[in-house]
């Protein structure tokens, strides 16, 4: 039997590894999180920039509209950007771990493969797939947060210390030298984990149970405009049922930044501050830009994370099609 050339092997070996399920899944969440990431940052920084303003200032007392221009008078498009690489370098390895260790918890909780989870095993998967996301990925997003806020008008900045604003790594190597050590890069994960896991056990549970109910009788995979709708609903139910969350995650990331005018001992600390200066709304400051983004931005993460999965499991030689 003749031996197939070098180059050939190595193309089926590699095809072989990356259809694998789990890797598969990895890559499909990586590529899955950027994509959707990018496309919304703008409504991510203002509502951002919503969270983290504290009672008795007014910078960002404003409409989604007047926000976005405002952002875009003061720092042009790059305002529009401000932190999205960091958030694309944080959200493609958190995207990537989240899906791919929901299938591999999903396949420990199944009865046989493909069978499906009842709707609570469901939630109990994606909630654990979001406390691994985040354990992983937690500086970064610190870091991120940060970022898209370092150049709003929350204080007064020169030109130059506009344009001297230090990037990623210094915030990150800042951070790490004057606010405490490696506990300074996990400052709020608390509150982060307290809102991700219910977020990210909601998220995965409504999709699974909204795609199937969009699914044609007879059918397997629904339509991708159905896939877009499922993502939707899911993204926006999870949001706005642990978003307080959300707001104290923010608060706390930024809690040893000066002239945010707050400084908050721990998590119940902060939601009483917060209720008593700034009513039960302050637990719902930039839900509005949040729930515009959450939309398309869920929506084209599962589409995204579903079609570039199957192309991938695709590429397996043994199994060219994808269920």
């Amino acid at each position: 039997m003749p031996q197939l050339p070098e180059e050939l092997t190595r193309m089926i070996q590699i095809r072989y590894a990356v259809s694998q399920p789990f890797v598969a899944s990895f890559l499909a969440g990586g590529v899955a999180g950027a994509v959707s990431r990018t496309l919304v940052s703008p409504l991510e920084r203002l509502k951002i920039l919503l969270q983290v303003q504290s009672a008795g200032r007014t910078e960002y007392k404003l409409s989604v509209p007047q926000g976005l221009a405002k952002m875009w008078r003061e720092e042009g498009w790059r305002g529009f950007m401000r932190g999205n690489g960091s958030n694309c370098i944080r959200i493609v390895p958190y995207s990537a771990v989240q899906f791919s260790s929901y299938g591999f918890y999903r396949r420990h909780l199944e009865a046989s493969p493909g069978a499906g989870l009842p709707p609570l095993y469901g939630l109990f998967c994606g909630a654990c797939a979001g406390i691994t996301a985040v354990c992983f990925t937690y500086p970064l997003d610190i870091v991120r947060t940060r970022l898209s806020i370092q150049s709003a008008s929350f204080a007064t900045l020169t030109a130059t210390q506009r344009r001297n604003l230090p990037g990623m790594w210094g915030t990150l190597v800042y951070m790490y030298k004057t606010e405490g050590g490696p506990p300074a890069l996990y400052r709020g994960i608390l509150a982060t984990v307290a809102g991700v896991a219910p977020y990210v056990g909601l998220n995965f549970m409504t999709y699974e149970v909204v795609r199937k109910y969009l699914t044609p009788e007879g059918e397997e995979n629904p339509s991708p405009w159905r896939k877009l709708c499922a993502g939707a609903i899911s993204g926006g139910f999870a949001q706005t049922c642990t978003y307080p969350f959300d707001v104290l995650r923010r608060r706390f990331q930024i809690n040893t930044m000066s002239g945010m005018g707050y400084k908050y001992k721990s998590i119940w600390d902060a939601v009483r501050t917060i209720v008593r200066q700034e009513g039960v709304k302050g637990m719902y400051k930039g839900i509005l830009p949040n729930l515009l983004k959450v939309a398309p931005s869920m929506a084209s993460n599962w589409l995204s994370f579903e079609m570039t999965r199957d192309f991938l499991k695709g590429l397996d030689p043994d199994a060219p099609q994808v269920a």
